[in-house]
């Protein structure tokens, strides 16, 4: 087997289905359609989708045909996947608003330009209730709550929705429509794929493989989750990136250094055992950090990153340049901060503000009323956030 190969169904892979066939297949020269799907639930895409990304780019480089699905019809339902409560259902307008950067945001993995793009309201939107009843009888009720998420609602009590069920026969009716060989995702995903390769032997008599990457935790070593506040985007700014993966667990080090650069297993192994030996965990998360803002950014930026970061955290300084915001006095610093986007919503800034978390020249903010006086401000959000106030 060829070393490429090797790497490729064995590399960041959680499990293949059926290994033994696909490596065959990969073997006989034959090009392959590959594909992963990302409902836009969120208009990130974050290093935990870039796991997967990455892979997608390996089959790219030995001449496969990648495909990229946007799942703009099965983002308006959710994904019941790890889930303990029914989603809230999205709009057509907020799914297309959610995804309208996504091209841009993958292109930072893939070769977008060679690759296939596909929406997936393309087809499902076409089905008729007869359809949707076919696609049905190929499952039961049986497989479908023997789910672990759907087992937990109904130990707690907690609803499950009918249209719930129908997800997995929505994606599982994608691998359909793209008529592929691969289907790849997070291991999170393993039912709603083998859903398809049920499909796919139904409807078309054609074996569909399945592979399955690891999951990446979320900077607080849950699962990485807009909801959690813990996710790394891929289109992160490189300050924010670098102190983002400064900020991760100590013993997310090695999973993320796996699962997000390019280092080799030897240079993993080394890795290890310098934490093992005592390195301060900080030293290798600097490390990190500037090979996954190298990725996504270039090395420049990583470098000018990691300056920043020091500067700002061991020197304790102020960055070398802030955001530049102008305000009237009298004006809430909550209003001023959510207007200017610095944060995402007043309910944020008021959570930082009773954690101590918000500074105006160095004094900590314990009012959420604050109002803003004369002069400059300089103001600190969180850890890593900092804007330059003027009145206007």
């Amino acid at each position: 087997m060829s070393k490429a190969i090797e790497k490729l169904l064995n590399k960041n892979v959680e499990e293949v289905i059926v290994k033994k066939d696909l490596e065959k297949l990969l073997l006989s020269g034959k090009k392959l359609r590959i594909y992963i799907g990302v409902d836009p639930s969120s208009p990130v895409i974050h290093i935990g989708h870039a796991v997967g990304l990455r892979k997608l780019r390996e089959f790219q480089d030995l001449g496969h045909k990648v495909i990229f699905l946007i799942g703009d019809f099965t983002g308006r339902i959710g994904d019941p996947s790890g889930k303990t409560n029914q989603r809230v259902p999205l709009t057509e307008e907020e799914v297309l608003e959610n995804a309208k950067t996504y091209l841009d945001q993958a292109s930072k993995i893939i070769d977008i330009k060679k690759a296939e793009i596909r929406y997936n309201a393309e087809w499902l939107d076409k089905l008729t209730f007869k359809d949707v009843v076919m696609l049905a009888s190929n499952f039961t009720v049986q497989q479908m709550i023997e789910r672990d998420m759907f087992k937990e609602r109904l130990k707690t009590n907690k609803p499950i929705g009918l249209h719930e069920f129908l997800y997995p026969l929505m994606v599982g009716y994608d691998s359909v429509a793209l008529d592929v060989d691969i289907e790849m995702g997070g291991t999170d995903q393993t039912f709603n794929m083998l859903a398809g390769r049920t499909l796919m032997k139904t409807m078309k008599g054609k074996e569909k493989h399945v592979l399955s990457v690891p999951l990446l935790l979320g900077t607080d070593g849950r699962k990485m989750s807009k909801s959690y506040g813990n996710v790394i985007g891929v289109d992160d700014p490189a300050d924010d990136m670098f102190g983002k993966v400064m900020s991760i667990k100590d013993e997310l080090i090695i999973q993320y250094f796996e699962l997000c650069t390019d280092r080799d297993d030897e240079e993993i192994k080394e890795i290890t055992k310098k934490l093992k030996g005592g390195e301060n965990p900080r030293n290798l998360k600097f490390e990190l950090a500037k090979d996954i803002v190298t990725t996504y950014h270039s090395s420049k930026a990583a470098e000018t990153a990691g300056q920043e970061f020091e500067k700002i955290f061991k020197d304790k300084g102020k960055p070398t340049d802030m955001p530049k915001v102008s305000y009237s006095k009298g004006d809430k610093l909550v209003d001023v901060l959510v207007e200017s986007k610095i944060v995402d919503s007043k309910s944020e800034v008021r959570r930082l503000i009773q954690q101590n978390g918000v500074k105006d020249n160095d004094e900590t903010v314990t009012d959420i009323d604050y109002t803003l006086a004369n002069g400059k401000h300089t103001v600190q959000v969180g850890k890593r956030r900092f804007v330059e106030l003027s009145e206007k």
